[in-house]
């Protein structure tokens, strides 16, 4: 190549980075023998995709800014390992007269590109594009070569059963071959679920047919009829891999395994169930990579949040979060634990299971079969001098008793309870019998919660709702006079569904005198509510419609999901 420069000398012509940094990287590079690209982004002086264009002068190739979602190359994904890709950063893009176009990382490293070189029997044209553009069109590219499950159902149309069965016998196993359709059927079933972002899957088998369905967003949808035969391969494909019992298929069984998908850590539990026409099976997906959600995240209006960082600041005493199953409690209290996280605060917790893992907080998983319950593992905690306790769940009376003498005593303690509304929390308290002036004096507040589907926003359009739904709301919601409400239309984005992820609605209702002279009268929930609702809490209902009334979620959504309020 004609007038070489060196890197160092690049950066500093036509990138203007400082002499002085490069020098000191120069002084490093003579003692670690690293690259001196590598050093400055290490030192922060600059970053991948400076180097990646300054790479690209140096060796007089194309840059490429953005790769495209659509290879013109993709029969090379059969023929290059997913794991020589990752390793050397390269990405096969298209054939250009007989050359083979590939975006590289590290245009130095010339090895990986001679070995494709042999692999393929073409001449290899590189151009540079940065580390984590390469890597994000890997996980696109090799996830969607790994095939949609509808077509490995073909494949397994043509087996027999047994055959299915002898595909899953250990020597396919322990040579990792993923040749057996029934094993890719099932990773296959796993990657497409998670791409559809479906938080659970269920295989269920009837008495002509089985069926798989995914929730999203809260709703299960049904995907996919794979053939009845494949069913006793398929669940033990599954127990063999969250090592449950393979020969056992008359008692419940649960499990966990983990799995990659895309570059991202899944956690997947496993749940088995004997029926009629063979057993269960849902696996519940879990994202270890995704972050835990802050406070502002999961959608605290301003004026809600600070009432709610008053409440759980406070140095002792109980705040409740309530809802129904899968209505993102466990998620608001994560976010209020990351809050009050900190160095001077010792935090522990005992859950249900550990969903996710909280750094620098002690996390103790129930254990019922060693008799470690709610009310054990709070008990043993207590001892571990705590100022910060969160118990997953207030289950039983005697869980509610130590809650309420561990706030009592001085300590701040979080949990769940399973009730319709923030009210309903303080009545279903007295009515695992703890005394309602104990209840009145521990309790600092409760937050009510729903999950809304917030409407895709690529299809979403403007909409006059009929009468009927506007009836339905009731008194406690105050409409503006001509009210604009949205809905998703439906669309390839979001599988035609109209909705595209999920959004909190929150009911808060701090403990004044108010309601706490009312609980001591031994108030029924009603009317509780009521005298929150007159002294300025918002429903669930209300902080529903103010969502559908901003375009955040349908008027359907919110009465969909707040019907058991009225």
């Amino acid at each position: 190549m004609h007038n070489w420069r060196r890197i160092g000398e690049i950066l500093q012509q036509d990138f203007e980075v400082d002499q002085k940094r490069i020098d000191a990287a120069l002084t490093e590079q003579l003692q670690s023998g690293e690259r001196l690209g590598q050093i400055l982004i290490k030192l922060k002086v600059l970053d991948s995709v400076i180097l990646a264009k300054a790479l690209a002068v140096q060796f007089e190739l194309s840059y490429l800014e953005t790769i495209a979602e659509e290879s013109a190359a993709e029969d090379l994904f059969d023929i290059i390992p997913i794991g020589f890709a990752k390793e050397y950063r390269i990405y096969p893009l298209e054939r250009l007269n007989g050359r083979l176009q590939v975006a590289v990382a590290d245009p130095m490293d010339s090895r990986p590109l001679n070995d494709l070189s042999t692999l393929t029997g073409e001449d290899i044209e590189p151009c540079v594009a940065t580390p984590e553009e390469i890597l994000r069109a890997i996980n696109r590219g090799y996830e969607k070569q790994a095939g949609d499950s509808s077509e490995v159902i073909e494949e397994i149309e043509e087996k027999t059963a047994g055959d299915l069965v002898r595909d899953l016998e250990p020597t396919d196993l322990i040579d990792a071959s993923d040749e057996a359709p029934i094993i890719r059927f099932v990773n296959s079933l796993i990657t497409q679920g998670y791409k559809e972002r479906a938080s659970d899957i269920h295989i269920e088998p009837f008495e002509r047919d089985l069926v798989v369905r995914y929730r999203i967003d809260g709703i299960l949808y049904e995907v996919l009829h794979p053939p009845l035969k494949a069913h006793p391969g398929i669940v033990s494909r599954i127990k063999i891999m969250s090592q449950l019992n393979i020969a056992e298929k008359r008692l419940p069984q649960d499990g966990r395994f983990r799995v990659r998908v895309a570059g991202r850590d899944i956690d997947i539990r496993v749940s088995t169930l004997p029926t009629a026409f063979g057993e269960r099976v849902v696996l519940r997906l879990l994202d270890k990579t995704s972050n835990i959600l802050s406070l502002e995240e999961i959608g605290l209006g301003s004026t809600l949040l600070n009432q709610f960082e008053g409440m759980i600041n406070k140095n002792h005493g109980i705040f409740l979060v309530t809802g129904p199953t899968g209505s993102g409690k466990t998620t608001t209290l994560y976010a209020a634990l990351t809050r009050l996280n900190s160095r001077e605060k010792n935090i522990i917790t005992v859950e249900d299971p550990i969903e996710y893992q909280l750094p620098g907080v002690g996390q103790i998983q129930v254990n019922p079969k060693i008799d470690l319950t709610f009310a054990n593992g709070l008990r043993s905690i207590l001892r571990q001098d705590p100022d910060i306790i969160m118990v997953g769940e207030i289950r039983d009376r005697e869980t509610a008793e130590i809650a309420v003498q561990s706030a009592l005593t001085g300590h701040m303690v979080f949990s769940t309870l399973h009730t319709n509304n923030a009210a309903g929390a303080l009545t279903r308290l007295v009515e695992m019998g703890i005394e309602p002036f104990l209840a009145a004096s521990s309790i600092v507040g409760i937050l009510a919660q729903r999950l809304v589907r917030k409407i895709c926003p690529h299809c979403k359009e403007a909409v006059s709702p009929p009468t009927e739904l506007l009836d339905q709301l009731g008194d406690e919601c105050t409409l503006p006079a001509n009210p604009q409400f949205y809905q998703g239309r439906g669309c390839s984005r979001c599988m035609n569904i109209g909705y595209w992820g999920r959004s909190g609605i929150y009911e808060l209702l701090p403990i004044d005198e108010t309601v706490r002279e009312l609980l001591l009268q031994d108030k029924d929930a009603a009317t509780i509510k009521q005298a929150a609702l007159r002294q300025g809490m918002q429903s669930l209902r209300s902080a529903g419609v103010a969502q559908a009334l901003e375009g955040v979620t349908s008027l359907e959504e919110v009465l969909r999901v707040t019907q058991e309020e009225v």
